[in-house]
């Protein structure tokens, strides 16, 4: 998967997660909290993933820009 969906799905998640949360408190759920907790978290670290793959490609990138510089 690359760098881009990483994120949106993370983000999806993170609000999905958040979303949860919030109707676990107002329906008095803990079950339901501890599950948006998790989505949440899980988000977050496809956000984090989705950011360290694309961090990864423009290092890539630019060493491969420099590479070709000095051919």
């Amino acid at each position: 998967m690359g760098s881009t969906m990483d994120k949106i799905k993370g983000q999806a998640n993170e609000l999905a997660g958040k979303a949860k949360q919030g109707v676990g408190e107002a329906t008095g759920s803990e079950k339901l909290q501890g599950e948006g907790a998790v989505q949440e978290a899980k988000g977050h670290g496809q956000q984090a993933l989705g950011k360290a793959k694309e961090a990864v490609k423009d290092t890539a990138d630019k060493v491969a820009g420099a590479a070709h510089k000095n051919l």
